[in-house]
């Protein structure tokens, strides 16, 4: 089985255990996914998703944001941990897009990777989940899972994306990568693996050494 159809098997097997593929961070606004994820470095997703609502909520818009006190989106998002470096890209980020961007997220990942505290991972979720284009999001999940399932050799994030866009169906890419945040958290853990009741089983490369 070469890893093109190795992929394959797995993105159709993963549609039928998870068919709503969907983003793990709660957001309405575009701007906010991007801040969210940038708090879940280091953090749960469930962590961020709590503390969100708060920060949102006092500071409801980018320009809020780009004008608040440092002092208090740390203090909001302290629980996330790095809450310094995050409070001071947060703020700056905010004043980016509203003077570069004219409030809007910009639609390339190549501008997307500009604004500060921002890296491959976040701008390609922020591709697929707002502006529907093709994106690898190498995640931990992503990495771990992939690896172990033999689509890729690589354990730095920017080889596992460019290994995984060779081949993964361009349509399916952003959904697979949701998908094995789900998965990874249910059966393919980072310790004790479920590879008794796993449904990729039969394609996985490492079910008998793990």
């Amino acid at each position: 089985m070469t890893r093109k159809e190795r992929a394959l098997k797995a993105v159709e097997a993963l549609e039928r255990v998870y068919p709503d593929a969907v983003c793990s961070l709660t957001y309405e606004k575009p701007y906010e996914l991007l801040i969210s994820t940038r708090l879940s470095a280091q953090c749960t997703d469930a962590r961020v998703n709590l503390v969100t609502p708060v920060l949102f909520s006092k500071f409801p818009s980018l320009q809020s944001l780009a004008e608040a006190p440092i002092e208090e989106i740390e203090e909001i998002i302290k629980p996330c941990g790095l809450f310094h470096t995050k409070a001071k890209d947060i703020k700056m980020l905010s004043r980016m897009l509203i003077d570069d961007f004219g409030g809007e997220l910009p639609n390339t990942l190549e501008n997307l990777v500009k604004l500060p505290g921002i890296g491959r991972k976040t701008a390609n979720l922020v591709m697929g989940d707002i502006f529907h284009q093709p994106a690898v999001v190498t995640d931990t999940h992503c990495i771990r899972i992939c690896g172990r399932l033999g689509l890729t050799k690589e354990k730095e994030p920017f080889k596992v994306e460019m290994d995984l866009r060779k081949i993964l169906p361009p349509e399916k890419s952003n959904d697979f990568c949701h998908r094995l945040v789900h998965f990874g958290r249910e059966f393919c853990k980072a310790r004790a693996p479920q590879c008794t009741a796993c449904p990729l089983q039969d394609i996985c490369k490492n079910v008998e050494k793990i």
